[in-house]
């Protein structure tokens, strides 16, 4: 195998496939990326058995042929190499040369043989959307799932398809996160759980552009994203997802409208006063035109106010400050709407057509 290929696309494939690349694993040969030029086009595969990419290098293909070269030690190589063209060129015994300019490394290859292929998937009937849309759908939720895997489904995201409708859904037992958006078309129903490193790399690998479209494949087991010139096959996290539609309420006594810039200022300032070891909440004492916040902890204390519109009566209620900031630096709208029902209940961040909800529980106070 001989190709050759700009440093710099060498490096954009690089940083697209090493995100598959598993940081532990008892098979050696995952921790290698595939280059296959066996056909017209040069790819780069990685695999870790749960989430596997695949992307295609803009390069020249001087002899066909396949490798296996270690992830880390690969990128290292051309990452340090000059901005130039690199070669890459296997031999007898896998030895392969990488060169660029006067730069000449020699690294033994591993048998792609051994390497696993990404699952197949059916590609029929995807569900379309650009790249934008998804992008931001899984910003405004992803935050919102459980770091740890105490409860599997909870680290993962709810994707729901209904008609022309989907619905993305993370939750962690303190917050939901629900993110809706109106598709071009109706499509048959679809409910899956997708793990939430998935959605994470989806987020970073996708370019963002309102044109660029995104088209998702589901199987039983796997779903596939299919963008631009890059492949994401996933494994899907297998179970029921909680019934979230029970969780959510219309019903209020409070409402209030506040500004985005305004809170979202205030609540950052009384994250000084709340640690990992010491959660103090930050108790909210609404009433007709001004909302105070205030926070005590051995550090010291805030309080501070911002003005607001109220509807209903007046509440005095508490919560984990960070689980309201991290809802709000993801909502665009400057004018927020906040539902309360009393001190005890859970509130509602959302938009009047709710395309976004956000329902983070109340804490004691006393």
């Amino acid at each position: 195998m001989k190709i050759t290929a700009p440093k710099q696309e060498l490096m954009k494939s690089l940083g697209i496939v090493l995100r598959a690349v598993p940081s532990r694993t008892t098979m050696n040969i995952l921790y290698c990326i595939l280059i296959d030029a066996t056909v017209d086009t040069i790819k780069f595969t990685a695999n870790d058995m749960e989430l596997g990419i695949e992307t295609c290098v803009n390069g020249i293909i001087e002899e066909r042929g396949l490798i296996c070269l270690d992830a880390k030690m690969f990128s290292e190589i051309v990452r340090k190499m000059p901005e130039d063209d690199v070669t890459i060129e296997v031999r007898e015994n896998l030895q392969t040369t990488i060169s660029c300019g006067k730069s000449v490394f020699r690294i033994v290859g591993k048998d792609a043989t051994e390497f696993s292929p990404l699952p197949s998937v059916d590609r029929k009937d995807p569900v379309t959307l650009t790249q934008f849309q998804l992008r931001e759908m899984i910003r405004q939720t992803i935050f919102s799932i459980s770091p740890n895997d105490a409860n599997k489904i909870m680290t993962g995201e709810f994707v729901q398809i209904r008609e022309n409708e989907m619905r993305i859904v993370g939750l962690d037992g303190h917050r939901i996160a629900i993110r809706r958006l109106l598709l071009n078309m109706a499509y048959d129903a679809r409910e899956v759980i997708i793990p939430g490193k998935t959605m994470n790399e989806i987020g970073k690998i996708l370019t963002g552009e309102m044109e660029d479209e995104v088209r998702l494949y589901f199987t039983r087991n796997h779903v596939l994203f299919e963008m631009d010139q890059t492949t994401v096959v996933s494994r899907l996290i297998d179970g029921n997802y909680f019934r979230v539609d029970q969780m959510l309420s219309n019903d209020f006594e409070t409402k209030i409208i506040v500004k985005k810039s305004a809170l979202s200022s205030a609540v950052d300032r009384a994250l000084l006063f709340t640690s990992e070891s010491e959660k103090r909440p930050l108790v909210l004492t609404i009433e007709p035109e001004s909302m105070n916040l205030q926070i005590r902890s051995s550090a010291g204390s805030m309080s501070d106010d911002v003005d607001i519109e109220m509807e209903g009566k007046e509440l005095k209620i508490g919560f984990n400050p960070k689980f309201i900031l991290d809802a709000l630096r993801v909502i665009d709208d400057e004018d927020i709407l906040i539902y309360f029902l009393n001190s005890k209940a859970p509130c509602f961040i959302r938009d009047e057509e709710q395309s976004y909800i956000y329902m983070v529980l109340p804490v004691n106070f006393v």
